[in-house]
């Protein structure tokens, strides 16, 4: 279902895209595309992809939304829009997997970066899991929600796109293929890239954002610690002069969510999870091409509290096993103590008995006086 919001200059449409893949097992799931879904006049695509693995060697299932039409797109285009992922879980939808879990990822997609996603989404272990159910009848749900502004026109000029446009539809290609697609119908200038929400941020609205030093609207939460850096750091600032509003705004984003994740982030929290969540937003804040000079030393030191972490836990377990051995060790010289009590009554039962036989033959018999 899509909805649109009017504003002053633009319009904020919403959709929510449901790609229902049938004979999952039979599919190229390396590079799998869906059909082309028309929102607000804007088309979209979601892929599917498997084989990356993570630091643990686990291989992952990827998502990513992508620009359905880019080779009809003009030259240097650009399109901002917030989006999340979901698999769908089809015994029950209160476990369906989303991410971000919380709120949705801001991004700019445009010629250089077309397809923007999640590299792990979840285990592929999971997801052929027969109980958790992912995967029913060989049937796999994704699903994109997605919120994007749209430019109106005023004085009485025609919309961007036709009102029938507008009502949300998945869109077929001239060859009335089905709903899947082993091939994408347009070439994709580059791999996906890579774009992850991390930590708690909150869902972003239109309310909740605000305007950064005319570079932008950017989430309100990132504000204050943008505002920080850049009064000690102006050349953050003076690198984006040359870029577009939606270059920007996406720059300063990344820049904030790294920024959140180290203000908000306690060190005992610095599982490998969240090593890797910090490395996927690292990953993605260097692709804005900002000189990090100054923040790299602070993530790098972040990444080392990972090996500390490692062994604070490392440290708690040996303490948690030797404090169980020693309520052990006094259990069983407690029982020791009792069985030697018992041991020496017993002892002392045996020798009265002794004493009671003592002279009298077992073996004689037993007689009758003649």
């Amino acid at each position: 279902m899509e909805k649109i919001r009017e504003g002053n200059q633009n319009q904020l449409v919403s959709g929510t895209l449901k790609w229902r893949i049938e004979n999952f097992s039979k599919m190229d799931k390396e590079k799998l595309y869906s059909q082309v879904f028309v929102v607000g006049g804007s088309k979209w695509r979601m892929l599917l992809c498997q084989g990356w693995k993570d630091t643990n060697l686990a291989e992952q299932l990827s998502l990513y939304l992508g620009v359905g039409d880019v080779s009809t797109l003009p030259k240097e285009w650009s399109r901002f829009a917030h989006f999340s992922m979901t698999l769908v879980n089809q015994l029950d939808t209160k476990n369906s997997k989303t991410w971000p879990p919380k709120g949705s990822v801001p991004q700019e997609f445009n010629e250089i970066n077309s397809e923007w996603g999640f590299t792990s989404f979840m285990p592929i272990s999971e997801l052929y899991d027969k109980s958790a159910g992912y995967l029913v009848n060989d049937v796999c749900i994704v699903e994109a929600n997605l919120n994007f502004p749209i430019k109106v026109e005023h004085q009485g000029t025609e919309p961007n796109a036709p009102c029938s446009e507008l009502l949300f539809a998945p869109f077929q290609d001239a060859q009335g293929s089905g709903q899947v697609h082993t091939e994408p119908p347009v070439a994709s200038p580059t791999d996906p890239s890579l774009a992850r929400a991390l930590g708690e941020v909150p869902n972003t609205t239109i309310e909740e954002l605000v305007d950064f030093r005319g570079l932008g609207q950017i989430e309100k939460v990132f504000v204050p610690l943008l505002e920080g850096v850049c009064n000690s750091h102006p050349e953050l600032i003076v690198c984006m002069h040359k870029r577009s509003q939606k270059y920007s705004e996406c720059a300063f984003t990344a820049l904030g969510r790294l920024l959140h994740f180290l203000k908000t982030t306690k060190v005992k929290d610095m599982t490998l999870d969240a090593c890797n969540r910090l490395e996927l937003l690292w990953e993605e804040l260097e692709s804005f091409k900002f000189d990090l000079a100054w923040l790299k030393p602070h993530v790098e030191s972040a990444f080392d509290m990972t090996r500390f972490v490692h062994k604070a836990g490392r440290l708690k377990r040996l303490r948690d096993d030797v404090e169980a051995l020693a309520n052990e060790l006094k259990r069983r010289r407690a029982a020791l103590a009792a069985t030697t009590i018992d041991h020496a009554v017993v002892k002392k039962h045996l020798t009265k008995a002794e004493q009671d036989i003592n002279g009298i033959d077992m073996d004689g018999p037993l007689g009758y006086g003649i």
